[in-house]
């Protein structure tokens, strides 16, 4: 039966492969053994395979890899795995010693070791330091990489396990740090009957003191059942230390609130769909949607600013920091002590701009400069065309410092600090740390093409090929490997990746990626252009790069296969049923497939601001032309398909995929099938197994397109 969730139930069909949504049922694991051994034996048991998987597991387990850190106090702190250490290590050392090309780091937890002391499975998960002390951290970690994990608080000092200190036990959610003092949090999990949404994640916050029991924490803030989850968090910036609490009703559909004292709530009155954030005196709102306040109308996708206190006393007049136009958006807004750095997407290529806000109140506009990524004569300045520049801050609270990253899809990863002066000129581009090649790149190259969709929409993608594409029809059609996901304002940039260097590009196919809708290339628009009713444009602009990829002579559809996971799982089953004669092959990764049953599984119903709600009938009307699930048919051909999931996939319920598998399979289409017993919904908990699952897809490819 359909489960209920206070939504009226959409017409019941008989579902003749239900059973196996049951994850860990003895006869559906007998069923998911049995098509990994077949799996196994079609795609793991050659040479080939075990070269590309060998490969790809010298990448990640390389111990060239970038440590990538993040600033607390005086350490800079970095998790790692590697060869040695699969499950990883949390680690710091200073900023003296990560500037050699050895670093010293003090090892503060061995997740390995953790595992075999506890006998546990445990993957990591994150950390929370504490502010200003630096003393201690509420650690999370997770059995086998689900979404649900468990907290535990950790001294810093002594590097042991606080005893009786902050704990809970394992759920979705968390615990952030309510104060600087460390002996009260905010924390947000399952409290039992009630306490969780329909979405699975936690309804309610709560403050808990040091030395009570959790059954004692004070109740801050209940949400609706049907809200996806509730949070809170502790400003610590000097000066303008401040608790807010978060309200997430759905994806785009969210509320903030400052928390006084007296645990009162006031309400930041900014459209619910907006990013609002606070940074010292000053409110930011990053809009998706037109506002019109204050007797102006400000353009979905701009980031407005105000100080905070006028916004309070009613104060409605915006400095317009961004503005989208056409072939803009917003991909970013870092902090530093005195500066705004906002990263812009021009036609899916980075620019920077570093803003400064003027003293709160004087009414003197912001100045704005171009970011110099010239200075000194940098290599950082150095950047190929069609590469992606990304930036954060080191310390927002103290200093004007960036860390700059920089990459490209045969282009090596490069990490270096940048610093500015007070007006936001840069001072200095200190290198850091770079990947090494990790493939020939010899006669490869990258390019950038526009394709009509089929509404005349202009859609980007990228294109890694070895030889120039000519058009007189001379080329021998390519392996081609077309990548897409198309959703959730997600954007697909150039990347660097050992993996798919090694496993595709050095063996002579083509990668491409393409910049569909429902992705946030071009900001809020290009996201909401595919949302619910429109999901279908996401799939035109797909089937419009993979017919121009025909047309430009780079392929045909013999030699062509897809790739998605997650969402793009759900662009690829669409890609399957929908347009079978464009494809050789398909790869459909961790996907979305059961659009009727998709909201009472797991995660599922906080993704329906997306798609919209199945069991409204009006609305199923227009989900179920996307519902790969139930547009198979049996009578049809398809092209070969791997579905790839994970057991311990919290998020999107392997039930997606062991069901359209099975139906597949039942009907005598060709279709293989693996499950990761461990891995959540990245697919893989350690190196090795993300190694084997990324070999898997590359040999399928290379078997039915290659």
């Amino acid at each position: 039966m359909t489960e209920m969730t206070g939504r009226v139930a959409a017409p019941e069909t008989r579902d003749e492969h239900a059973w196996l949504e049951d994850v860990e049922g003895q006869e559906q694991l007998a069923w998911v053994r049995e098509r990994n051994a077949h799996a196994e034996s079609v795609l793991a048991s050659g040479e080939r395979f075990d070269r590309m998987r060998r490969g790809i597991l010298e990448v990640l387990d390389s111990t060239d890899k970038i440590p990538g850190v993040v600033q607390r106090g005086e350490h800079l702190y970095n998790f790692w795995t590697d060869a040695e250490h699969e499950r990883g290590l949390w680690r710091r050392t200073t900023w003296e010693s990560y500037r050699t090309d050895a670093p010293e780091w003090e090892v503060l937890i061995d997740v390995d070791a953790l595992n075999a002391a506890e006998g546990a499975n445990w993957v990591w998960h994150g950390a929370r330091v504490l502010r200003p002390s630096y003393s201690r951290a509420l650690v999370q970690l997770s059995r086998g990489g689900a979404d649900a994990d468990v907290t535990r608080e950790f001294d810093l000092t002594t590097r042991t396990w606080v005893e009786d200190g902050f704990t809970r036990e394992e759920s979705k959610g968390g615990i952030a740090w309510a104060d600087a003092s460390g002996d009260s949090v905010f924390v947000y999990t399952d409290f039992g009957e009630g306490s969780m949404t329909t979405s699975g994640y936690p309804r309610t916050v709560r403050r808990w003191r040091r030395g009570t029991p959790l059954s004692d924490a004070t109740e801050i803030y209940a949400g609706e059942p049907t809200d996806m989850l509730i949070g809170a968090g502790h400003d610590s910036t000097p000066g303008y230390e401040r608790d807010v609490v978060f309200r997430h009703l759905a994806f785009y559909d969210s509320q903030m609130y400052l928390l006084g004292p007296d645990d009162s709530l006031t309400l930041l009155e900014v459209p619910r769909s907006a990013d609002p954030d606070l940074y010292r005196d000053w409110l930011t709102v990053e809009l998706r949607e037109d506002w019109t306040v204050g007797g102006r109308t400000y353009p979905g996708g701009a980031l407005l600013a105000v100080p905070l206190e006028h916004f309070l006393a009613g104060d409605r007049r915006f400095e317009v920091l961004y503005a989208p136009t056409p072939t803009t958006s917003l991909a970013g807004a870092s902090w530093t002590r005195h500066h705004l750095v906002l990263n812009i997407l021009d036609d899916v290529s980075n620019r920077l701009e570093v803003l400064t806000p003027p003293a709160a109140g004087s009414g003197r506009p912001w100045r704005r400069r171009p970011l110099d990524l010239t200075a000194g004569g940098t290599a950082a300045g150095e950047v190929p065309e069609l590469a992606t520049i990304a930036v954060g801050a080191v310390d927002p609270d103290e200093e004007d410092a960036l860390w700059l990253t920089t990459t490209g899809f045969l282009t090596p990863t490069t990490l270096s600090r940048l610093d500015l002066d007070e007006d936001g000129a840069t001072t200095a581009i200190e290198r850091l740390k770079a990947l090494p090649a990790y493939f020939d790149t010899s006669g490869l190259h990258v390019e950038q093409h526009f394709v009509a969709s089929a509404d005349g929409t202009r859609v980007p993608y990228f294109q890694v090929s070895r030889d120039p594409v000519t058009h007189d029809g001379g080329n021998r059609p390519a392996p081609t490997l077309l990548y897409g996901y198309g959703g959730f304002e997600v954007s697909r940039v150039p990347a660097y990746s050992g993996g798919i260097g090694r496993a595709w590009l050095e063996r002579g196919g083509v990668y491409v990626v393409a910049n569909i809708r429902g992705g946030g290339e071009y900001g809020p628009r290009w996201h909401q252009a595919a949302l619910k009713q429109n999901r279908h444009k996401a799939y035109e602009d797909f089937a419009a790069v993979a017919r121009d990829l025909v047309a430009r002579g780079v392929t045909d559809r013999a030699h062509l296969g897809a790739q998605g996971g997650s969402n793009g799982g759900l662009l690829m089953g669409n890609m399957l049923t929908q347009y079978p004669e464009l494809f050789g092959a398909i790869v459909c990764q961790v996907p979305l497939l059961d659009m009727r049953r998709y909201s009472h599984l797991l995660a599922g119903a906080s993704w329906m601001a997306e798609y919209g709600d199945p069991d409204d009938p009006e609305q199923w009307e227009y989900i179920k032309e996307f519902s790969a699930y139930h547009l198979f048919d049996p009578a049809r051909d398809y092209p070969p398909v791997l579905f790839t999931t994970s057991t311990r996939d919290d998020r999107v319920h392997p039930g997606h995929a062991r069901k359209m598998a099975a139906q597949m399979i039942e009907a005598g289409k060709d279709v293989t099938y693996f499950e990761n017993i461990e891995g959540g919904h990245g697919g893989a908990a350690t190196n090795a197994q993300a190694a084997f699952m990324q070999a898997l897809a590359f040999e399928f490819l290379w078997q039915r397109i290659g």
